[in-house]
């Protein structure tokens, strides 16, 4: 989590990004942030999994309360604190004079200019030094392997650990409960050292610059600036060269370069629409060829209880129509835990649809009969 109250230019959780694209820390600067509700819920559960540890430490603590809370937090952020509770355990096993720090800031300005960040809970111990971070979001599987956000993370405590303990490796995990994602990554002190000197520190240093070339990317995804960045634009747009021609026309080695980049061409689309209706709406910025009206909507009634007392008094009785509410709202009515408990054996999930996918997903690869059984039936 980022819990600092200044915002650092080149901040752990934002390290993906600039350090593939070093000039984009500096772009951004020049974008407001507008993170939206799935940010303000992920802030309203780290401060609620903060209020539960401490007290599950004995440390004290006032429980925050937000328009966010539901059973279904509660259930994740309980989860988190277990998990981080039997690391405390494990760690006392070898070390007496173990430490547990929760949102600890965490300085790596040797290697970053002005670098510092809030780690979400450090168990220090001889030998493994643990790094948990709490993840809420639902949209992006985050996986802990080589991720620069937990490593500067990891300098950041042995800044201040390092010579205090005996610590040989350090241990960096991710919880994304939403998910169903605990990922642990283990790396030797020695070679997180390596890193920052010979990737780390000189990468930050051209990046605080705002010096390097844009580059494309994953990354990209959470970059402010990524609606006007033109090195993104000329990389989706190079897929005119195939001249949309029809599927047949095209090779397999065409169809291989234009299914890796479809899903982020999509998404780069639907952002320059995003960002050309805003400036349309609140900034009056007329489009060449385009023109702002109103779009379609849905009728409503404007007061159900009066539209019932005069459809009835008109002699019309059979106007309700009564249904179960939906598996995610009762889930949510229950709670996980009791959820699976009382109507886990009464809920069936059918196999979903083929659907292509990078070879990084983790799903199982489909029997091809299967699918295509599957794709002809549906």
């Amino acid at each position: 989590m980022s819990g600092e109250k200044r915002h650092a230019l080149l901040s752990a959780s934002g390290a993906h990004r600039w350090l593939n694209c070093t000039p984009s820390a500096r772009l951004e600067q020049e974008f407001e942030d507008n993170s939206g509700e799935a940010a303000a819920e992920g802030t309203a559960a780290h401060a609620l999994s903060e209020h539960k540890l401490r007290r599950a430490l004995k440390m004290r603590s006032k429980k925050p309360v937000s328009k966010y809370d539901s059973d279904e937090m509660d259930s994740y952020t309980g989860g988190y604190v277990e998990f981080v509770l039997e690391l405390i355990e494990q760690a006392k096993q070898t070390c007496s004079d173990s430490k547990v720090l929760i949102e600890q800031r965490l300085d790596f300005s040797g290697y970053v200019p002005d670098g510092f960040g809030t780690g979400d809970c450090l168990v220090i111990a001889d030998g493994t030094l643990h790094i948990i971070d709490f993840k809420y979001g639902q949209g992006v599987l985050v996986d802990a392997e080589d991720n620069p956000q937990m490593k500067l993370y990891a300098l950041g405590a042995l800044e201040l650990f390092d010579g205090i303990y005996d610590i040989d490796t350090v241990s960096m995990t991710i919880y994304q409960p939403r998910r169903e994602n605990v990922s642990t990554h283990m790396v030797y002190k020695e070679s997180l050292y390596q890193w920052a000197d010979e990737v780390l520190k000189p990468t930050a240093e051209l990046a605080f610059d705002g010096c390097g070339e844009y580059r494309c990317g994953a990354w990209c995804q959470f970059c402010r600036a990524a609606v006007k960045c033109r090195a993104r634009a000329e990389e989706k747009l190079r897929l005119t060269q195939f001249e949309f021609a029809l599927p047949p026309l095209l090779t397999d080695g065409d169809i291989d370069e234009i299914l890796s980049k479809l899903d982020d061409l999509t998404s780069w689309a639907n952002g320059i629409k995003a960002y050309a209706l805003e400036a349309a709406v609140s900034h009056g910025k007329e489009w060449s060829g385009f023109k702002l009206v109103e779009g379609r909507s849905n009728r409503k009634y404007s007061d159900e209880d009066v539209v019932a007392e005069t459809a009835k008094a008109a002699g019309y009785r059979d106007i309700y129509r009564q249904n179960l509410i939906t598996i995610t709202e009762m889930e949510k009515l229950m709670g996980k835990s009791k959820f699976n408990e009382i109507l886990g054996g009464l809920i069936e999930k059918p196999p979903g649809k083929p659907t292509l996918v990078p070879l990084l997903d983790k799903r199982p690869a489909m029997n091809t009969s299967n699918a295509k059984i599957d794709f002809t039936e549906g």
